[in-house]
């Protein structure tokens, strides 16, 4: 069994995840984090946002954001990138997540999340059975208790880089 903490898969980037190759394994859905994960902190919808929505579109993925974020910083971003939404998700709270399949219609099994952050992000789609991607944040200025998490982070991510050092080493 896999550690709660510890993401499926690492990427530099949201915008480096191999979306069309996860469609033909099977997915159908992912679900996002939106502050530092597709933008930095607080910020609108981009243009490489639009256009990276449209083309999870055009594959064939259903796209749900889901954040701890108010209504009004989640739905302006929704409407921009054409994606559902859910606002004061809970997250970690598994609750979000289950809310965030059945509205689009799709499993654990097939749906992914990506998201920036472990203690809510990685641990509650990992709670809710859901394969995860940890990318690194896009704007290294958070707020203080964001960056107090990052530290403990960082300590989860020495232990899982040394798990998965270690699961290479004993497939050898």
């Amino acid at each position: 069994m896999r550690h709660l903490l510890y993401p499926s898969k690492t990427s530099e980037s949201t915008y480096a995840i191999p979306f069309e190759d996860l469609y033909k394994k099977g997915y159908r859905g992912v679900i996002f984090d939106i502050d530092n994960t597709l933008v930095p902190h607080g910020a609108p919808a981009d243009e490489r946002a639009v256009l990276f929505f449209d083309m999870l579109h055009r594959i064939g993925y259903d796209t749900m954001l889901l954040s701890n974020n108010k209504e009004s910083r989640v739905s302006s971003f929704a409407d921009a990138v054409n994606s559902k939404y859910i606002y004061k998700a809970g997250k970690p709270l598994k609750k979000g997540y289950i809310r965030a399949m059945e509205r689009m219609g799709t499993e654990p099994s097939n749906t992914l999340f990506v998201g920036d952050q472990i203690f809510t992000d990685v641990w509650g789609a990992n709670r809710a059975g859901i394969y995860t991607y940890l990318v690194e944040q896009i704007d290294p200025k958070e707020e203080i208790q964001i960056v107090i998490k990052r530290r403990l982070e960082a300590v989860v991510l020495l232990f899982y880089k040394f798990h998965l050092f270690r699961h290479r080493k004993k497939n050898k």
